[in-house]
């Protein structure tokens, strides 16, 4: 087998949390409380106190003293502030790490719960010319625990959350950068986090320098579905021109229908690829290794079948499914065109209680109907299936206007009065979808001049780009 490239995303940008993070704020913060309440916190009190904006500590307080909420979040501004005044200490690491970023061209934002008083007083003790944009919590509708101030930083930075790393310290700030889609490094200060996929956990900044933070990105995962058409063999030399079109797409699995037995083998082998073959139909072609196969290995020509994948420290299962294509609904033009999926609906079902409560998980096919996420007022019943088993249809996560991005794979060779569809997938559970596209090569003629087309099938592919987090890091 040919030796396997894994490609991460590229680092974009590192967003810091400030309080405990950067500067050694949460005690102050944790003694600021302690002076307005008039007692001694616990850890009981950890949920309302840590890494949360200073209005929630406040309602929180005045449910608990009586006291009006204005006035106790002014007495909280004011202490927080003094003791902030008196000497700000950066984290050990923090100061290098941010000038090894800028001698690398990687951009820094601040993004904190705090008002915008206090971050400006840390900033200028930091010297704000580290950081291109500074989000406080007066600068969006909803602060941490929502991904609101981690979104505002990735737009005004122009750049990809799930290519972004995020510091922080309380769990309250792990679950706003984990909610806007960030890689996170966990540097807890006073409580306790849990590591997790995409969820690094160390002790502190010392030592932490831009490449080990590259290093925790995910990985790109490119996964296709494809209907070969009879195996390709409507086109001359389709062989070599599925090879051409895997080839070029640059994808590392591909889900198959209609293999005519043998497509998926001699795929892998002219590739150095591991595969997966099932049934006279279906196959899964990998160039990551497959350590298992996965359901019915003598599936019928309709059905599904998966395969377990090795990219690097983590199992993905990717499904490819192929339903009967009888009783196509967009074909009637009086009635409900639902009314005949009973078949494809069942064939759904089957494969969902075979591939189970699996994450991460793949499921790719030609369904042999429409969606109900691109047909308003119908529900068509095998997406529906999917969807409430918990999938999310990658193509519509990244383009959810079915207007503006139709996104047909029915047929670039069946043409008018042929209606136009989209009936081929590439669901996911558990995953983050970066991008998404329909793949077809050349400008393929119609039926019945198809021999010479550069694209040898009757469907487009569908071709899906996941972030793919290794395993929980521990510190």
């Amino acid at each position: 087998m040919k030796e396997t490239h894994m490609t991460r995303l590229p680092l974009q940008a590192v967003l810091f949390d400030m309080d405990g993070t950067l500067v050694d704020t949460e005690r102050l913060w944790w003694e600021a409380v302690e002076q307005v309440a008039g007692r001694a916190l616990t850890g009981a009190d950890e949920p309302d106190v840590l890494g949360r904006p200073v209005e929630h500590t406040a309602d929180w307080l005045a449910a608990t003293t009586g006291r009006p909420a204005a006035e106790l979040a002014a007495a909280l501004h004011r202490e927080f502030a003094d003791r902030v005044r008196a000497g700000i200490v950066p984290r050990p690491g923090a100061l290098d790490l941010l000038d090894a970023l800028a001698r690398d061209g990687v951009p820094t934002a601040l993004v904190t719960a705090s008002p915008r008083a206090v971050a400006d007083t840390v900033l200028e003790a930091l010297g704000a010319e580290r950081f291109a944009v500074s989000v406080t919590a007066d600068d969006t509708e909803h602060t941490k625990p929502a991904p609101d101030p981690y979104l505002a930083a990735c737009r005004a930075l122009g750049v990809d959350p799930a290519a972004c790393v995020a510091v922080e310290d309380t769990q309250t700030g792990v679950s706003s950068a984990e909610a806007a889609g960030c890689t996170v490094l966990a540097v807890p200060s006073l409580a306790p986090i849990e590591a997790a996929p995409g969820r690094t956990v160390r002790s502190g900044l010392t030592d932490v320098t831009p490449d080990r933070l590259r290093a925790l990105l995910p990985y790109e995962l490119r996964v296709m579905s494809w209907n070969l058409w009879c195996g390709g063999t409507k086109v001359r030399d389709h062989r070599a021109k599925q090879l051409k079109a895997i080839a070029e797409t640059e994808v590392d699995v591909v889900g198959l229908q209609e293999t005519f037995g043998s497509a998926a083998e001699e795929l892998a082998a002219a590739l150095g690829w591991y595969h997966h073959r099932a049934g006279e139909n279906l196959g899964i072609i990998s160039r990551y290794p497959i350590t298992a196969g996965l359901g019915d290995p003598d599936v019928g020509f309709y059905g599904a079948a998966g395969a377990r994948i090795a990219v690097g420290d983590r199992q993905v299962e990717i499904w490819t499914a192929h339903l009967d294509y009888e009783n196509y609904g967009p074909y009637v033009t009086d009635g409900d065109p639902t009314a005949h999926e009973g078949v494809r609906l069942g064939q759904m079902r089957e494969a969902l209680d075979r591939i189970g409560d699996v994450e991460p998980v793949v499921l790719v096919g030609d369904f042999n109907c429409p969606s109900h996420l691109d047909w308003p007022g119908v529900d068509w019943p095998v997406t529906k299936a999917a969807e409430e088993a918990g999938f999310r249809d990658s193509y519509r996560e990244a383009h959810p206007d079915p207007e503006r991005d139709p996104g047909h794979t029915w047929s670039p060779v069946e043409v008018h009065p042929e209606p136009q569809d989209r009936i081929d997938f590439v669901l996911h559970r558990g995953l983050t979808v970066l991008t998404s596209r329909t793949h077809v090569s050349g400008s393929p003629r119609p039926l019945p001049e198809v021999g010479d087309n550069e694209w040898p099938s009757d469907h487009a592919a569908v071709i899906t780009v996941f972030a793919l987090h290794g395993s929980a890091e521990p510190a």
